[in-house]
């Protein structure tokens, strides 16, 4: 939810109002007695109140105004909010509303000066604050719209995760998760109903509850046991870890492939020709705001792609369908390239390169002498590195063993001019 069709209306300029009319106020289960004063006066002043059932629900002493539910889909509720741009309008949200709330949505809509927000204790404050476990110290999640897998990349041992359930069923979800992926050893503790008369705070390690509040977090001390697959800090995946038909680029290549590409935070990676998306896959697993987008002509491929990234915990990942160029259309800029297919057809490497935002990289693997030749040619165009690549590994030879050499890759590496590498 991080914008609106222009139907809604373009934001406004910071001048054209003197003081903010949009306030988005922070409300927990203890109810409105529990806001900052201010908050308080906010709120009864409000010429139109927006929130979901429940917060409108605890807030119904304080409000003088008409009150909005929140609809389904919740964008039409943001394009009501604009309706009303310089009258007096509260949000309510809970919590904190710029932990994983509405905060950022409404902040995306409205011009610098129009919006105050005056946060509560978020749930994982809340939660925190129960454990005694450090802020800095803590990863936090949630599950609310977005699948369990993506805490996959968090399963470290030792870890400490923060879960924001969707519903009464997620904990058992959890739970039934981390069992199949080797860590059903870990520590779990639910935390129902947070500030809440209701409250209350108990250790589900060995089994979940039939009976669980909708609103519940899920604590994870994660303990992997023997044989869990534990997600490196470092690039280079087992290739059994992806489902493929043979055509991946393997591990020790990716590794290097990925230190060419040098992921940086928060960067856009195009994939092109991403067979198992073993590449953008790793390229996502670098940083929790890395993107990518993988481009893969045989829709068997595109599926295997999608399959992978939900299985390593980084459901984000784009998957497009279709052939270089045609199949780039539309799509944002990337800050980096790689050519991991393709690179011998005609006008693939030329569409990377065109596409690169200015100290963007492009890395392009091949294994044939036309993909060389073509590799040659760019790095006559646009500079850059070439590197041949050899891999050998341990193999049967008869009754002994001996290093047999894979197929070696050439590898060409360039930064597009225009700002600081």
């Amino acid at each position: 939810m991080t914008g609106l069709p222009s139907s809604a209306g373009p934001a406004i300029s910071p001048a054209a109002h003197s003081a903010p009319w949009l306030s988005v106020l922070g409300i927990g289960e203890d109810g409105p007695e529990a806001m900052a004063p201010a908050a308080r006066a906010l709120l009864g002043a409000a010429a139109h109140v927006f929130g979901g059932a429940r917060h409108l629900a605890l807030a119904a002493p304080l409000i003088r105004g008409t009150a909005h539910p929140w609809p389904s889909p919740m964008r039409d509720g943001y394009r009501a909010i604009l309706e009303h741009r310089g009258e007096a309008v509260v949000v309510l949200a809970s919590g904190d509303p710029f932990c994983f709330g509405v905060g950022s949505a409404l902040r995306a809509l409205v011009g610098d000066g129009e919006m105050l927000c005056l946060p509560a204790p978020s749930a994982f404050s809340l939660a925190r604050a129960r454990l005694g476990w450090a802020m800095q110290e803590v990863a936090e999640l949630s599950f609310c719209g977005r699948p369990i897998e993506a805490m996959r990349p968090r399963l470290q041992p030792g870890a400490r995760l923060l879960c924001l359930s969707a519903d009464a069923a997620t904990p058992a979800q959890v739970a039934a998760y981390l069992r199949a992926e080797g860590f059903g050893a870990s520590r779990l503790i639910l935390l129902e109903a947070l500030g809440a008369a209701r409250e209350r705070v108990r250790d589900i390690t060995a089994g979940v509850p039939a009976t669980v509040d909708p609103l519940n977090m899920l604590a994870v001390e994660v303990v992997a046991e023997p044989g869990a697959r534990v997600l490196p800090l470092a690039p280079g995946l087992p290739d059994a870890w992806f489902e493929n038909d043979g055509q991946i680029t393997k591990r020790e290549i990716r590794a290097m492939t990925l230190s060419a590409l040098a992921p940086r935070e928060g960067e856009l990676l195009w994939d092109l020709g991403a067979g198992s998306g073993s590449v953008s896959i790793e390229w996502m697993l670098q940083h929790p705001r890395n993107r990518a987008v993988a481009v893969e002509a045989r829709a068997d491929r595109a599926a295997r792609a999608t399959r992978n990234a939900l299985s390593l915990g980084v459901p984000g990942l784009r998957v497009v369908t279709g052939t270089v160029p045609e199949a780039l259309a539309g799509l944002e800029p990337p800050d980096a390239v790689f050519v991991g297919g393709g690179a011998s057809v005609p006008g693939v490497l030329d569409a990377g390169w065109a596409a690169l935002r200015p100290g963007g990289r492009i890395v392009a693997n091949v294994v044939t002498v036309e993909g060389e030749m073509a590799l040659l040619r760019a790095w006559e165009r646009w500079g850059g590195a070439l590197t041949r690549i050899g891999v050998e590994r341990l193999d049967r030879v008869g009754r002994m063993h001996g290093m047999r050499p894979a197929m070696t890759v050439t590898q060409w590496s360039a930064v597009r001019a225009g700002a600081a590498s």
